[in-house]
């Protein structure tokens, strides 16, 4: 049977196993807290399976680390939307700004990002056209 090991999922288990010796748990322990099984779980730290968000979610929870940043290591979120995510959540958990500043805010985030992304789009496709003169 071929190898499944492509991509993220090596890093992932690689990471996986990493932050479970970290926490001091025996694969057995953060299987029975993750509510996988013991050989699925050896699995994905093998990178032989690749799991799914929920799966993900579970084993974050039960290290006590951020899903997101399984998410990314298994290539389900790319980076720079976690980091959209986190600022866009600290936005909204600002308990000294109204729900209505809180609106705007994100609105005037959101216009930055499309107007940088819209510059960035332009240079790109501006560099070809400079370099062919």
């Amino acid at each position: 049977m071929a190898s499944l090991n492509v991509g993220n999922l090596g890093s992932l288990g690689e990471y996986l196993r990493e932050q479970r010796r970290t926490a001091q748990l025996s694969l057995r322990q953060l299987a029975d807290a993750a509510g996988v099984s013991n050989p699925y779980l050896s699995q994905i730290e093998r990178g032989l399976r690749k799991p799914s968000a929920e799966v993900l979610q579970q084993v974050a929870k039960a290290l006590r680390i951020s899903a997101e940043t399984l998410y990314v290591r298994a290539g389900i979120l790319d980076e720079k939307a976690v980091e959209d995510l986190e600022t866009r959540a600290v936005i909204l958990a600002d308990p000294s700004i109204s729900e209505r500043q809180k609106q705007v805010l994100l609105q005037i985030y959101d216009s930055f990002r499309k107007e940088n992304a819209a510059e960035s789009a332009a240079r790109t496709a501006a560099e070809p056209e400079a370099s062919g003169q």
